[in-house]
């Protein structure tokens, strides 16, 4: 018996070496395949960084990020490296999204992402105080957070054919240097609140839209001087319109207007105006 309880424990010894042996083993090959996973990264990213840096020009002193007609779905971490970009140009490259740490970013000043699949737009988009142009247009974008109004500097915004887009954000009425807006081929029903008290805006394109009237208070819009809304269901226009002073270019075609209000023979700048009736 007691021969027996110590041959059993004797085994039991060795199972237990052998166990803590494999599980040891174990972990070394863990560790092995996490360090070969690392160097993989680590190589991969200083590839994707010498290949960002090759498409790195200089154009009237500004550095520019241009990719265009190549695969790049997704953008690396490593081109965090390359803070010091003033501007990015990335057409028909595919691009899924506008990476978070886009924010980081500080001395950009035009953010061209036009012609990829990208479907939304980060909040962290605010932090980018400096940026004076953002270019989205034919991409899949839904919706517009209302961080971008903290991007002050802003003097452009183009989100024409993403096909989607029903409203603004009213914060981005606080974009106090906005000029110029291309909202066109898009699905707004109604102009928005927020485009309405935009006191800066010169130029705003809505056309191809959902439009069926105009509001009584678009004479808010007293810097505007062109007016596109071409291909909408529009069928009148408010007589408010002829307060608009400065507005010299009105391009109505495509709607569904019987006439225009006679008032609007007083608007002194009006120079074009293309209704197609």
């Amino acid at each position: 018996m007691t021969e027996n309880v110590v041959f059993t424990g004797a085994v039991n010894a060795v199972k237990e070496i052998w166990e803590e042996r494999i599980k040891k083993h174990n972990e070394d090959l863990k560790r092995e395949k996490e360090f070969q996973h690392k160097l993989v990264r680590i190589w991969e990213e200083r590839v994707s960084l010498t290949k960002l840096k090759e498409k790195v020009t200089r154009e009237d002193g500004r550095v520019i990020l241009k990719i265009e007609n190549e695969e790049w779905k997704t953008l690396p971490a490593s081109l965090l490296k390359l803070s010091q970009l003033q501007e990015w140009q990335l057409h028909r490259t595919g691009l899924l999204k506008i990476p978070e740490f886009i924010g980081r970013f500080q001395n950009l000043l035009v953010l061209d992402l036009s012609r990829n699949t990208i479907s939304e737009i980060p909040r962290g988009i605010g932090l980018l105080t400096r940026l004076q142009e953002l270019i989205l247009s034919y991409n899949k974008i839904k919706t517009v957070p209302k961080e971008l109004s903290n991007c002050a500097s802003l003097e452009k915004l183009e989100l024409a054919v993403n096909r989607d887009i029903c409203d603004l954000p009213q914060e981005l009425s606080r974009l106090l240097k906005l000029t110029h807006l291309d909202l066109s081929m898009n699905h707004f029903s109604t102009v928005p609140s927020a485009v309405l008290d935009m006191p800066a805006l010169e130029w705003l394109d809505m056309g191809s839209n959902k439009l069926e009237r105009l509001p009584d208070t678009i004479e808010s819009m007293q810097s505007l001087h062109t007016l596109w809304l071409q291909r909408n269901e529009i069928t009148c226009l408010p007589e408010t319109i002829s307060n608009m002073k400065n507005l010299s270019t009105l391009v109505l075609s495509n709607n569904k207007l019987h006439d225009i209000p006679v008032c609007m023979g007083e608007m002194e700048n009006l120079r074009e105006i293309n209704t197609h009736l």
